[in-house]
């Protein structure tokens, strides 16, 4: 029962975060399928374009942070969502997504599957995406 997997497109200019990163994670694990099954990877493809204009509610802009570690003593780095939109509008939308996916290498498998790209432009266009609306 193989099954060829999907390509979808999302435009995510003027979308909520967290709202677009579920329903993203969604289709990234195939629940929308009848054939899902929580131990087999039988998601679409995702093609995300417009991070750089995605939003957040309330003061979540300059309110939440995100932390990484250089490895060293002492070596925490911060930066608030705001910044980090500037610096690499990608990482925001992969950061969230690969949250909401399982944490083994079924889920790594399933995030190799999202393409994220800041601007409106994407090189996938041979594989005929469908226009996915996102509420």
């Amino acid at each position: 029962m193989n099954q060829i997997a999907d390509w979808h497109l999302v435009n995510a200019d003027g979308k909520v975060l967290g709202r677009l990163a579920s329903q993203v994670a969604h289709i990234l694990r195939g629940k929308h399928k009848p054939t899902y099954v929580p131990y087999m990877d039988k998601g679409d493809f995702v093609i995300i374009v417009n991070a750089d204009k995605i939003t957040a509610t309330g003061n979540k802009m300059s309110q939440k942070t995100y932390y990484r570690h250089t490895g060293y003593p002492g070596g925490i780095k911060s930066i608030t969502l705001e910044k980090l939109l500037d610096k690499k509008p990608t990482d925001v939308l992969m950061h969230a997504i690969k949250g909401m996916l399982p944490r083994n290498s079924l889920g790594r498998q399933m995030l190799s599957k999202l393409k994220v790209y800041a601007g409106n432009e994407h090189p996938h266009s041979a594989q005929m995406p469908k226009t996915l609306e996102i509420k």
